[in-house]
């Protein structure tokens, strides 16, 4: 491919992560690269001339750097496999771990390849929860969905209020040949099914707002960093996994909460680790 692109990278201190990151997701959803530099990030995304101009006004700071024609070559590079208690998960390009259960994922249009350590942390703690029912909230490419089929969960709910994640997610979860409900919705709506454990890997604030509205007794959430901590109203802490700067925690339903109502019989202590 002879086409010009160019490698726009955003130097952003630990603080401002997060913000960034959700500027970014918007603005390039086909995918970027993260890496460390002391205590910043690189993130950095291979764009058209169009695509680097939208950067460029979002970043004014961001620097450009011509990318040979060989770029699809090193873009398919970045994404490199990762093994997350006892999952492969990787793109469709790279051969599997014969010995371990996979997890295809196809790089960009949604969020979540596996390779970044939100990810890698829900699968770690899904993985020490008892298996049961399972709602993913703001599912994206449907990894975590995925993950928790391969990890014996089910059946699965995956949510995203973003049609293209959802159309992802379902071509990943075929791909897969796994049993997944997608289905497009707001992770405000009150219509959300009942589970045994919800998944949540997103913005804090949002973590803040959804998990107390959830029908669920177990939660894990992520998508923030190291130095935060969700503040849910109801909801007892119980589990906590760091990497790479970000967090992962679970989050159990307080007993005095469970009979308000809001849970199904079914669901009210199968969602408990043991």
């Amino acid at each position: 491919m002879v086409a010009p692109f160019i490698a726009v990278s955003v130097r952003v201190p630990a603080a401002r992560l997060e913000e960034t990151l959700a500027r970014l997701v918007d603005l390039a959803p086909d995918g970027f690269e993260e890496a460390a530099d002391g205590g910043d990030a690189i993130l950095t995304v291979y764009a058209d001339e169009e695509l680097a101009a939208r950067l460029a006004a979002a970043f004014p700071g961001a620097a450009r750097t011509p990318v040979a024609s060989e770029w699809e070559d090193a873009w398919r590079a970045f994404h490199r496999p990762v093994t997350a208690d006892g999952l492969w998960i990787g793109p469709p390009w790279e051969e599997p771990e014969p010995s371990l259960p996979c997890v295809v994922i196809e790089p960009g249009r949604a969020f979540g390849t596996g390779a970044h350590a939100t990810t890698r942390l829900c699968v770690e703690l899904l993985a020490r929860i008892p298996p049961g029912s399972l709602l993913d909230v703001g599912c994206g490419s449907g990894v975590l969905s995925i993950a928790g089929s391969r990890l014996g969960f089910g059946p699965i709910v995956a949510v995203d209020d973003d049609p293209t994640a959802v159309d992802v997610a379902r071509e990943n979860v075929d791909a897969n040949a796994v049993a997944v409900d997608v289905r497009l919705a707001g992770a405000d709506a009150m219509t959300l099914p009942a589970a045994d454990v919800a998944v949540v890997n997103i913005l804090l604030p949002a973590v803040e707002a959804i998990v107390p509205r959830l029908r669920v007794v177990t939660a894990i959430t992520s998508g923030y960093l190291a130095g935060e901590r969700p503040r849910l109203s109801g909801w007892r802490h119980l589990d906590r996994l760091e990497a790479d700067g970000w967090a992962a925690d679970v989050h159990v339903r307080d007993r005095d909460a469970e009979d308000d109502g809001r849970l199904t019989p079914g669901i009210r202590a199968s969602g408990r680790l043991v």
